[in-house]
């Protein structure tokens, strides 16, 4: 059964378009089908795997406004199980061109059905919005990993998307759950990363991911490369943490 996961936080900089690319590549290493869709204006996960946004024919803007089939915009990266449904600046504009659609907050669901039985997973990297976009996003969602970043103001906003998450799930996607809190660019060095962690499993228990993704250079390096850190440098933490990730990620799903 195929698991759709929005990565989600209004709040820019905690490491959404990392984890993306980096779980998805990580999944299709252990040899799960997977399908990344980028959400986000800035297409850097797009322009993560590899895929330049500008040679695309086609892309998310297209299916969610033109009813484009998404079968002929998804396009395979370098990592053999891995495809991509990619964006363009050009998606800006979506919001205002689905406000007038009907349904217009489920149109991505309605879009994926028919995607279910070709993928295990599917991951929605959001932009740091909650607009209309992101909203597709959660309803078309089984389940949101929310990346934290190990940082003082780490838990600022987090309320307001748990509410968005709470009212979606009352009036457009009942089944919608909080997957896990993944704790991002880990210094175990600093107290207070370690302050943070204790606050999130205090505040939210088993919901937060016992895999941290540290701070690392190669990580920071890969997407500039166009490929996912377990091809760039599978030897550094940044690819190992994320592995482990999509082993936690898998173990749960079970």
């Amino acid at each position: 059964m195929t698991k759709i996961i929005a990565i989600a936080n209004q709040k820019g900089g905690v490491g959404k378009t990392t984890t993306s690319i980096n779980l998805a590549a990580s999944l299709a290493t252990l040899d799960k089908t997977v399908l990344l869709i980028d959400a986000d204006p800035q297409a850097n996960a797009t322009s993560g795997l590899g895929v330049d946004p500008k040679q695309l024919q086609s892309s998310v803007y297209e299916c969610l406004v033109d009813d484009y089939p998404l079968e002929s915009a998804i396009v395979p990266t370098g990592v053999e199980g891995l495809d991509v449904l990619g964006s363009r600046i050009d998606l800006v504009g979506a919001e205002l061109e689905l406000i007038n659609k009907p349904g217009r907050e489920k149109v991505l669901r309605s879009m994926l059905s028919d995607l279910k039985k070709q993928y295990d997973y599917i991951l929605i990297d959001c932009s740091p919005s909650l607009g209309l976009i992101t909203v597709n996003a959660l309803t078309a969602a089984n389940s949101v990993i929310i990346p934290v970043q190990a940082e003082y103001f780490a838990l600022e906003g987090i309320s307001k998307l748990l509410n968005t998450v709470r009212i979606i799930k009352a009036k457009l996607n009942t089944g919608l759950h909080i997957e896990g809190f993944l704790l991002t660019m880990y210094d175990a060095r600093l107290r207070l990363a370690n302050q943070i962690y204790e606050e999130l499993k205090s505040h939210f228990g088993d919901i937060v991911f016992t895999t941290v993704i540290p701070r690392n250079t190669r990580l920071s390096e890969a997407p500039s490369h166009g490929l996912p850190a377990i091809l760039y440098d599978p030897h550094s933490s940044g690819a190992i943490s994320h592995i482990q990730l999509a082993k936690e990620l898998i173990e749960k799903s079970k």
